[in-house]
């Protein structure tokens, strides 16, 4: 074949450096040119990490043993000689900012394995990379300021799993600065001052949030084809909400920074919450700062003694299951009766009828109603199969307001239902039934009592306590209670009515281990109503106004966008299939009982939402 000229630029000779002009054949592969090149260079280096990136096409030229011909290069194509692996700033829920060495080649997902192996960070599908908001022009000097943490020089490494050295990964054990920056990251940071909380951006609507979610990079795509340069800086953050196999043990850097996130949600208001759901997240923020301070962190201990101890608690379990006798494991299959009078009231538009009382009485993984205990022994009012429904608490202690919301699938959406319990007692009993209905479990399953003493304990924390424990001051000058809660409280309250209200709450609180404390501060943030939901403007197919699709977990919402009411919901479980027109961007999903819907994507690339779709689905299959 005759030979041609093909001019390459080589980054590593500066950016005022000529190109390199190579004498090639169409017949050359990707490897001959690079051998050449590098040649031609002279320069001695270890150029492993590099390869050629072809501007025009926005493409990797990672297939070595491909011929120019095969991958259509001519001599007009400008090609950059480069690393792979190029420095970013990488942006933490803690709000550190790492400089790191990432994948600019491999697709984001991979990156973004990368990134969590190297920081330690289990179930790297959780988390993904965004691009940050960008700051008015006066604020653009004083982020010059942020301190920044080098993390460069750390080699990179293809294990699946990094090598523990004292409970960090063997690189930060390298020296006791790099030790220092991994303690930053499993430790939780101290709560912010209240001008540094008044700064970040807030968003004021759906519309603001919606916007925010729309800066997600594409997971099959390089950060080279997102036009992310080097030095730049991006997010951190987890993107899926379904978290699986948190183990405190193993898990530090991660339950610290998913704290951090949750935490920035409550105070950024990018959540909402009642005000008793505020004052017990103040108190809890306090209580882990003031237990973190003094309390060392949870690091791992060696792989093989976790092994062990495991394996022995295994054990354990297995020889205690064998030593029951029969009557012991008939008495734990038989399912405890549970009946009583609730309320039930089904919320319609333009309805003033309120809650209605009724004898119901839980079956199986069905609930059924009568007009009284007299008629259950006949056919019931109806019948709720509570399997695969969604079941979300609306508790208020101070008010005695114990109710329990439902979402029953149904072929046109959800239908919602609120059942009210007239005590404690009662709603710690219906709640756990509920929950082990939704999940198909009856209630002979053996988590059905250990269910209701964790609701118990979550009520508890919740109540008010006016007698004061011995240990916690009636008053605490370092308290700087703007730092617990968010802005909107600031206005409201001044720091004196704040404090004594935070510490009635931390009362109930101040007895947790730094672990259990930060547990407790996610399992009340995920059993908030909003919990989970990321949002997309879009415009269903027939419609002539804009909506918003809330994307949560196991569901679609559609939300108008005039009043903020859930119009429809849509569970997961009941989608048959969804598919793409990638030419009109449009979004198109079946659900049983020929039910469809299709729109367009307004705030977002609709790619964001299929990747959303298709990742709570994968994780659901995973996780089950």
């Amino acid at each position: 074949m005759a030979a041609w000229d093909l001019a390459i630029l080589v980054e590593d000779l500066g950016p005022d450096a000529p190109p390199v002009t190579l004498s090639v054949a169409s017949d050359l592969h990707v490897g001959g040119v690079i051998l050449k090149l590098v040649e031609k260079t002279q320069i001695k280096r270890d150029w492993s990490d590099h390869a050629l990136w072809w501007e025009q096409k926005q493409q990797w030229l990672l297939r070595t043993s491909w011929t120019l011909e095969k991958y259509g290069i001519h001599a007009d194509a400008r090609l950059l000689f480069m690393p792979q692996h190029k420095p970013v700033r990488l942006c933490l829920p803690s709000g550190i900012t790492l400089r790191l060495l990432a994948c600019f080649s491999n697709p984001v997902f991979q990156t973004v394995m990368g990134i969590c192996r190297m920081l330690n960070i289990r179930r790297p599908e959780e988390l993904s990379l965004l691009r940050p908001i960008e700051h008015k022009k006066k604020k653009k000097a004083k982020d010059l300021d942020e301190e920044i943490y080098d993390l460069t020089e750390v080699p990179l490494s293809s294990a699946s799993r990094p090598c523990l050295y004292n409970g960090m990964p063997a690189h930060f054990a390298d020296s006791s600065q790099m030790e220092a920056i991994y303690k930053m990251l499993s430790v939780t940071q101290p709560p912010p001052a209240p001008e540094v909380i008044a700064k970040q951006y807030r968003p004021a609507s759906v519309v603001d949030k919606a916007h925010i979610h729309g800066r997600w990079l594409d997971s099959s795509r390089c950060l080279m084809q997102q036009g992310i340069q080097e030095n730049d800086q991006i997010w951190l953050r987890f993107k899926f909400f379904a978290f699986y196999d948190i183990e405190p043990k193993y898990d530090v850097v991660r339950l610290t920074q998913l704290y951090e996130q949750a935490r920035w949600a409550i105070l950024l208001e990018d959540i909402d919450c009642t005000e008793e759901e505020m004052m017990l997240f103040g108190a809890l923020q306090y209580h882990i700062s003031k237990v973190s301070q003094s309390e060392p962190q949870m690091m791992s201990s060696s792989a093989a003694m976790d092994d062990l101890e495991s394996a022995l608690q295994s054990l354990e379990v297995k020889m205690e299951g064998e030593s029951s006798t029969a009557s012991e494991m008939l008495e734990t299959m038989t399912a405890p009766d549970l009946n009583d009078y609730l309320k039930i009231f089904r919320p319609k538009r333009l309805t003033l009828k309120g809650y209605k009382q009724y004898w119901f009485k839980f079956q199986d993984t069905s609930i059924s109603y009568f007009k009284s205990k007299e008629e259950s022994i006949g056919e019931p009012i109806q019948k709720i199969n509570l399997k695969g429904c969604e079941v979300a608490p609306d508790v208020n202690m101070a008010a005695q307001k114990f109710l329990i919301r439902l979402l029953i699938p149904a072929p046109e959406g959800m239908n919602e239902v609120y059942l009210r319990c007239e005590n404690e007692q009662q709603y710690a009993q219906w709640m756990a039934a509920c929950r082990l209905g939704s999940k198909g479990k009856t209630l002979a399953d053996s988590s059905f009592q250990s269910e209701i003493q964790s609701i118990r304990s979550f009520l508890a924390m919740q109540k008010s306590s006016s007698s004061s424990h011995g240990n916690v001051p009636a008053s605490d000058e370092s308290i700087n209670t703007h730092s617990l809660v968010s802005p909107r409280y600031h206005k409201k309250y001044k720091p004196k009515q704040l404090t004594p209200r935070i510490l009635d709450a931390y009362q109930n609180v101040a007895q947790l281990s730094l672990t259990d404390a930060v547990m407790r501060f996610l399992q009340i943030w995920q059993a908030l109503p909003d919990f989970g939901l990321s949002y997309v403007v879009v415009r269903f197919k027939g419609s002539r106004k804009d909506e918003v699709l809330g994307i949560a977990p196991n569901r679609l919402i559609r939300i108008d966008l005039g009043v903020g009411d859930v119009v429809k919901t849509w569970r997961y479980n009941n989608m048959k299939q969804w598919n793409v027109n990638w030419d009109i961007r449009q979004v198109a999903i079946e659900f049983e009982g020929n039910v469809n819907i299709a729109f367009s994507c307004v705030t977002a690339d609709c790619k964001i939402v299929h990747e959303f779709i298709g990742g709570y689905i994968f994780m659901s299959n995973t996780q089950s």
